[in-house]
């Protein structure tokens, strides 16, 4: 029996307490043109309630969405507050020239670490980025041998996991 597999990410959902400053860092900052808004009023979880959903675009024709409530009490339901750490994060690959570019306009934006940061993981070079709603965008650039180095982490995927799930955490990063 043979698996489908999604076939891209439709979008991520987010909540926002400002669609400005969201627009703001996406569009102009990131370069993700808005590609939709939609001004809604249903019924969800027992109340009316009114909002607004935007969708940044994404070359694949996925996108990263922002929701943002009308009530002042629904926002507060519904935020998302999570403990901020740099392991919650959404990943897209790019381009050196895209990255380039984009560690450039990040930086004229003024951006500073620790909301934006570079970490070379030997298989790739991902530049981090925290959008301002708290969630960490990461932009990647592939290793050039990536090819070789995917097919040998699926040759090895479930070893290495049982060796990790078995208390052996040595390194297996031989491209740093």
């Amino acid at each position: 029996m043979s698996q489908t597999l999604p076939l891209r990410l439709h979008h991520h959902a987010w909540i926002t307490d400002d669609q400005e400053a969201t627009r703001r860092f996406y569009e102009d900052v990131i370069g993700l043109p808005l590609v939709a808004t939609w001004s809604e009023r249903d019924v969800l979880f027992g109340a009316e309630r009114a909002y607004s959903h935007t969708f940044y675009g994404l070359a694949d024709g996925g996108a990263l969405a922002f929701f943002q409530f009308a009530d002042p009490e629904d926002q507060r339901e519904f935020r998302t507050d999570v403990h901020f750490t740099p392991f919650r994060h959404i990943a897209f690959k790019v381009a050196r020239e895209t990255q380039d570019a984009l560690r450039e306009r990040v930086a004229e934006a003024g951006y500073a670490e620790p909301d934006t940061f570079v970490v070379d993981h030997g298989y790739c070079l991902s530049l981090y980025v925290t959008d301002p709603n708290g969630l960490m965008l990461e932009f990647v650039v592939d290793h050039p041998d990536v090819a070789r180095i995917d097919a040998e982490r699926r040759t090895t995927a479930h070893a290495d996991l049982a060796r990790w799930l078995a208390g052996d955490h040595t390194s297996n990063n031989t491209w740093r």
